[in-house]
């Protein structure tokens, strides 16, 4: 923490030219507040209170171990966890349902599918036919879909058809194979409802159960949905940070995780007559300004779209000074992580808000729904609303910019076919220089960007230069990949920061050695390579020298992730433990007993250095255990 501009301190970020921007703003962000948040209730960060019932709120301490109720640490520290796995599931199949009914609308209406290559891929998986690419597209669309709506006793018929094989027999021996999505977050909130189930080991299942309904729906087939509607990746360079803003610009700031809900607006802005309009009050033309996740998937697709995307400017806790530079002219929302602090600031420089689904509707924005038949009235009343705040807010605003932050040559469009795709067209490159030690193994680091655990992207950065310095190639996504590339580990000269065999690696190939896959729905295709490495070399998941950290998660969402690579039978770092160490049966479970059950555990440790070590050592165990 250090003194800034406003008047008390703000914490540590990674990213320090951004970190001295935020210090000297006139106004408050969340890194801000931090410092009036440091003390935190000992009973919530171990998960031990409870109130759920009008009995309470009860809390679990040596002189009272249980409720009122009779629930003791275990039932209340599982209840909640189990809580927020059905919530962050939740979230994730919301948009997995949107984004294959925008799939299936567009392919009613003949629209335009971008990537043919995923279409064709999906029906292979699927076995579907179709007499056309709409066809085609409604059928996959319309499978999706079906098993999303499933009831719960169910199973949905998709996960024997994505799920690798070995995988699949662990998740039928544990009995954990999903029904419905929805209907398991339904049936997820009823059972942590009070007086109901009180066995922590059963809970801990059903995150396990959601966890894989939601890696495979909600992460993998939202990412090879969004390649069909929205083209699939393609590896380049493009410029990352604050530099991105141009105020020539009518520059409309995204926020959320739903790319596809603002396809016709994005084509809708590059019409001659738009682009007139804009110019007619005094700008250029318009421009996308990324932010958060759906920002990192417009620049993973951005080799599409370069005539309306500038650039991926930060992650949900750079947005509030993206917004105080002054450049963005309105915000538009359409789910998380588009944070409450950016509405005083939208206010204080006149910054339209629209927010076009109401889960993310903010307090003080315009609430315009996504309906897909009325699309082209919606996006021309967007444009109108954009362009007459333009015309209000530039005169009376000061440009606050910092053109020289970020990089202008991050790799980026990075998936599992653009990579496999650079390495001749299979994994055998990769899988030689593995087994060769060149490579020493796989991290992904992934999830969430948080102000704790050091600061801002602190723990992540910190984590991530430990790794490489080991010779252990990082891929990344969500809205860490933000923080991680406006530190410069995403470009080519960051092969420095290497170990010296992944520097030979990444100078021969050109690359850095952090490989950014885009936003936190891209854990899914961080899944795809997982399984096809195991699938080439012919070995079950866990036995892969290949770790997980989402070393600053921060969201319900990032536990659902997690349960997702704990049945995956991967180790999953974590910087600090979600609210479970009052709990023995939960925290001896996750960290040792999964072992057995799926082949994954939790490790906690908040030092970069130590975890870099503890990740290693599971690396070398792995590659012990390979003969390699």
């Amino acid at each position: 923490m250090f003194e800034s501009r406003y008047g008390c301190a703000t914490c540590a970020s990674a990213d320090k030219p951004l970190q001295e921007f935020i210090a000297k703003l006139p106004m408050e962000t969340s890194h801000h507040r931090v410092d009036s948040q440091e003390t935190k209730c000992g009973f919530g960060l171990q998960g031990v209170c409870c109130r759920l019932c009008a009995n309470g709120p009860c809390r679990i301490t040596p002189d009272s171990p249980k409720g009122i109720c009779g629930a003791d640490a275990n039932v209340m520290v599982t209840r909640g966890l189990l809580r927020a796995v059905a919530a962050g599931s939740g979230c994730y199949i919301h948009v997995v349902e949107n984004t294959a009914l925008n799939l299936k609308n567009t392919a009613l209406a003949r629209g335009r599918l971008k990537g043919p290559g995923a279409l064709e891929r999906l029906c292979g998986l699927f076995g579907l036919t179709g007499k056309d690419e709409y066809e085609k597209a409604v059928k996959v669309a319309d499978a999706v879909l079906a098993d999303l709506y499933k009831p719960e006793y169910v199973k949905m018929e998709l996960v024997e058809k994505l799920a690798y094989s070995p995988r699949l027999k662990v998740w039928k021996e544990l009995g954990i194979l999903p029904g419905g999505a929805k209907s398991e977050v339904f049936k997820g909130v009823v059972k942590c409802s009070t007086n109901l189930n009180s066995d922590p080991v059963d809970m801990l299942l059903d995150c396990l159960k959601l966890g894989i309904s939601t890696g495979i729906y909600g992460l993998t087939l939202t990412n090879l949905l969004n390649d069909v509607l929205l083209g699939e990746p393609q590896i380049r360079s493009a410029p990352v940070g604050l530099r991105v803003i141009d105020p020539d610009y009518i520059n409309i700031m995204i926020t959320g995780h739903q790319h596809t809900m603002f396809v016709h607006l994005q084509e809708r802005l590059t019409a001659g007559d738009v682009v007139a309009k804009a110019r007619a009050a005094g700008a250029k033309g318009f421009k996308l300004v990324g932010c958060t996740c759906v920002g990192q998937d417009l620049q993973l697709r951005g080799a599409h779209y370069t005539d309306i995307f500038d650039g991926h400017a930060g992650n949900n806790y750079t947005s509030e000074a993206i917004l105080a530079t002054g450049g963005i002219d309105a915000v538009l929302s359409e789910f998380n992580c588009t944070l409450p602090g950016i509405e005083p600031i939208c206010d204080g420089l006149f910054i339209k808000q629209i927010c076009i689904d109401d889960v993310a509707k903010k307090a003080n924005a315009e609430l315009k729904p996504f309906v897909f038949a009325e699309r082209e009235a919606l996006s021309n009343e967007i444009i109108d609303a954009v362009i007459a705040a333009y015309r209000e807010r530039r005169p009376k605003v000061r440009m606050n910019l910092m053109p020289d932050h970020g990089y202008e040559n991050t790799l980026t469009g990075v998936s599992e076919v653009s990579l496999k795709k650079f390495l001749g067209g299979n994994w055998k490159p990769l899988i030689d220089l593995i087994v060769s030690g060149r490579i020493k193994g796989v991290a992904g680091v992934v999830g969430c960007s948080s102000l704790v655990t050091g600061g801002h992207d602190v723990l992540t950065v910190g984590l991530v230069k430990e790794l490489i310095s080991r010779d252990i190639i990082v891929l990344t996504a969500g809205c860490s990949s933000g923080g991680i590339e406006n530190c410069g580990l995403m470009v080519p000269q960051a092969a420095e920061f290497a170990g010296p065999k992944l520097k030979e690696v990444c100078k021969e190939l050109g690359i850095p050695p952090v490989l950014n896959f885009g936003p936190c729905l891209a854990i899914g295709r961080l899944e795809i390579v997982a399984t096809e490495l195991a699938e080439a070399i012919g070995v079950d998941m866990p036995q892969l020298p290949l770790v997980l950290s989402a070393a600053q998660w921060l969201e319900e969402q990032a536990l659902a992730d997690g349960c997702f690579g704990l049945a995956l039978g991967l180790p999953l770092h974590l910087g600090l433990p979600p609210f479970v160490t009052g709990s023995k049966v939960a925290a001896q479970v996750l960290t040792q007993d999964m072992k057995n059950l799926t082949g994954g555990q939790v490790i906690i440790n908040s030092d970069a250095r130590e975890s870099a070590e503890l990740l290693e050592a599971i690396i070398m165990e792995k590659r012990a255990g390979l003969k390699i």
